[in-house]
């Protein structure tokens, strides 16, 4: 962290003065809540199995219970995590530009809810979540289920079997979402990529739209990404560790921002 404090301050400096935000988040945000990754997930009782042939419709099709009981089980470890200081300096960073008639969305590429939970609320979660679970024959969604379920797979009570309102390989993303986070990006003056690959598109090509706006880009990720060459300000640190200090410095007194 001490190598990057000069870039920590640019950071800040770059959002004290930014008039449009877009921050997209991956998996790396929800590291320090010890959230599994899609991969990770992958382990004791699931080690054999190969997510990308979990996580399809056709799979769904084929085995509703295996697939249901895999992501429940999933539902069931975000519902015990808690946010982290990383989802909770985006959190203070959102309240304070729209205090000042800022403007803020941010995109998650994450299914765990921590980005709500920790407060934020101009949030699209672009890959869906596992918060909610829609019937397969009327899709009418569900937030309210118990944990776990009661059943796998999971009648809804408008008679279909319930499934988790995420994205699967070979479904596409809502297309509103995209647009609205593409117009986003195309009157951001700051864009923030944190914790992502920066490899799966669209998501990943949100940055190209930004900078073709004029927006600044900052890289906040502690490995190297295809963006890191093209990125203004590149942190290597985990968030937790690096978005509350840039906050802290851009919003001195935010709550939330100073952890």
């Amino acid at each position: 962290m001490e190598g990057d404090r000069a870039h920590i301050e640019e950071a800040s400096r770059l959002l004290a003065r930014a008039r449009s935000v877009v921050v997209v988040t991956g998996a790396g945000v929800s590291a320090e809540s010890r959230i599994p990754t899609f991969r990770d997930a992958m382990t004791g009782l699931w080690a054999s199995f190969d997510p990308q042939r979990l996580a399809t419709p056709e799979a769904f099709a084929r085995d509703p219970e295996m697939v249901s009981r895999w992501y429940d089980w999933r539902r069931q470890k975000c519902a015990e995590a808690i946010p982290n200081p990383g989802h909770e300096a985006i959190s203070a960073m959102e309240r304070a530009l729209v205090a000042r008639g800022a403007d803020f969305l941010l995109v998650t590429q994450n299914v765990d809810g921590l980005h709500r939970r920790a407060g934020s609320r101009n949030v699209i979660e672009i890959h869906g979540t596992l918060a909610t679970w829609r019937c397969t024959r009327t899709g009418e969604e569900y937030s309210e289920l118990p944990v776990p379920l009661p059943a796998y797979p999971c009648p809804s009570p408008a008679g279909g079997l319930l499934r988790p309102c995420v994205v699967w390989f070979g479904e596409a993303l809502p297309e509103a979402g995209v647009r609205r986070a593409v117009e986003a990006c195309g009157r951001a003056t700051l864009f923030f990529s944190i914790g992502t690959s920066a490899q799966v598109y669209p998501v990943a090509g949100f940055a190209d739209v930004a900078a073709g706006a004029g927006a600044k880009i900052i890289e906040v990720n502690p490995e190297e990404t295809p963006l890191s060459p093209r990125a203004d300000v590149v942190i290597r640190a985990c968030s937790a560790a690096a978005l509350p200090q840039i906050v802290a410095g851009a919003f001195p007194g935010s709550a939330g921002a100073d952890r």
